[in-house]
């Protein structure tokens, strides 16, 4: 039998199934669509165990496995991962396998670091405010050619003016000049120089419109990080280093400052809601006369991300996802 063939079939079904799968559900798949013949094979569906399960022993990154309630394994493609909300698929005990650093097992979303990202945000600045942006909210959602114009979150960050006087004459002059837009790209973790570029230049993409654009991460390979360092001084993104302690959590490098492009601002407005209501309310603010001034931020704030008021929050809730640190 032809293995390449068969895996061929099989990375073409998850490319269409687009979920975690079973063996026996790819195999159903492959023959409803005609993908294989399975008529020299006495066991097919342990030919797709065996050969769904070479791609992680050979570290092929396009495939990943979680396990289901009956502690078998069930695969999908990589690059649909972000897309998944673990927490909503009614597995037992998910263990995602990180095929490029074999010693972590991951029971947690990506997502599920927003919430410590808001928090370290809050703590560095409390004058940022950041709302994850849901990309299966956007219309086109389905369709992949868009997938790296999201960002995973936006900020807003506000300068901060005592002065009466001062914020009329800014607001006169150029009211742009009084807050920045800010562009979140969160990954769990990156091992190797390949994750590492397509990661970065996923958030050179997505934060094409901000001020500022951000690679958020909490793990990272201490050998990457001269790579990341070049990789900053040539395209401007940061990169922050979250930890299960806040309190160092760090950014790692700074990003560098852009003009806002209005035109990617624009397009995101029109195929993101959430993107859509942020902004508007980061103007209802903006333009807000005096007495409604402390509303419209207000309204602003219940719109943002939630964050920590506690170390003890954070605690319970790092335990409760199996979030750990790199260490």
């Amino acid at each position: 039998m032809n293995n390449t063939t068969v895996k061929n079939a099989i990375l073409k079904s998850l490319e269409e199934l687009k979920i975690p799968s079973t063996p026996t559900n790819i195999y159903e798949y492959i023959i409803k669509k005609s993908y294989y013949d399975f008529k020299n094979a006495k066991t097919p569906i342990s030919t797709i165990q065996a050969q769904a399960g070479a791609f992680i022993r050979q570290n092929d990154i396009r495939v990943k496995r979680v396990k289901n309630d009956k502690n078998n394994y069930i695969y999908y493609l990589s690059k649909y991962e972000d897309e998944l909300d673990f927490n909503s698929i009614k597995y037992s005990n998910i263990k995602t396998k990180s095929i490029n650093n074999n010693k972590n097992d991951y029971k947690y979303h990506e997502r599920d670091l927003h919430k410590l990202l808001s928090t370290f945000l809050q703590n560095q600045n409390p004058t940022i405010y950041s709302k994850t942006v849901l990309h299966e909210k956007s219309y086109n959602s389905k369709d992949n050619t868009q997938k790296w114009i999201h960002p995973d979150m936006i900020g807003v960050e506000f300068l901060s003016l005592k002065s009466k006087t001062t914020q009329s004459l800014i607001k006169l002059s150029n009211n742009s000049k009084t807050f920045k837009l800010i562009s979140y790209e969160i990954k769990r973790e990156i091992q190797t120089d390949s994750e590492l570029k397509k990661s970065y230049f996923q958030a050179v993409s997505n934060s094409s419109w901000a001020n500022y654009g951000y690679l958020v991460l909490l793990d990272i390979n201490s050998n990457l990080i001269d790579e990341l360092q070049r990789l900053n001084e040539s395209f401007g993104i940061g990169v922050i280093k979250l930890t299960k302690d806040i309190y160092d959590s760090k950014i790692l490098f700074e990003a560098r400052y852009k003009e806002l492009d209005f035109k990617t601002i624009d397009k995101l407005c029109n195929i993101n809601t959430e993107y859509n209501d942020f902004i508007s309310l980061i103007e209802k603010y903006l333009n807000a006369n005096e007495q409604y001034k402390e509303i419209s931020l207000n309204e602003l704030k219940e719109f943002s991300d939630d964050y920590f008021k506690s170390e003890d929050e954070i605690i319970t809730y790092c335990k409760k996802h199996n979030i750990r640190d790199d260490d």
